[in-house]
């Protein structure tokens, strides 16, 4: 059996394994939990860049949609503009044309009732020719 008797060398053992702690401190440990920190940070600082930036997206998305929603409305509000305007041309010309459709009727009727009166006043003219005529012929000698 072997008995272990602590000695100078479990206190240079001792002494040791605490320098080598702070050793391990100062070069690994601290630089390690740095980078951690830092990470940690920059991850964090992502974090908020992305809440800002859908924030951001979801403030421009509500944007376009309200600019849609007035560019329809002014499109409509223009679509009729643009109906009525036409109407209201459509109606000055249907006018223009019933008017032009009226004088021209006018004139026609005008012209046939001088038409008319020039060959009434041509067969008065030829009334008693052809009255002759006609009465030559049904008694078959002159008058």
């Amino acid at each position: 059996m072997v008995n272990v008797i602590p000695d100078m060398t479990l206190i240079i053992q001792i002494i040791n394994f605490i320098v080598l702690i702070g050793v391990l401190n100062l070069v690994l440990y601290r630089p390690i939990r740095g980078i951690i920190n830092q990470r940690k940070e920059k991850v964090e600082g992502l974090e908020t860049g992305i809440e800002s930036f859908e924030q951001d997206m979801i403030d421009k998305d509500q944007a376009i949609k309200d600019g849609l929603k007035e560019a329809r409305e002014k499109g409509l509000e223009e679509k009729e503009a643009f109906e009525e305007a036409a109407k209201k041309l459509e109606k000055e010309k249907i006018e223009k044309i019933n008017e032009k459709a009226r004088q021209d009727l006018a004139q026609i009727r005008n012209q046939i009732a001088a038409d008319i009166e020039t060959a009434r006043q041509s067969l008065e003219a030829e009334v008693d020719k052809f009255a002759d005529d006609i009465s030559r012929k049904i008694l078959g000698r002159a008058v």
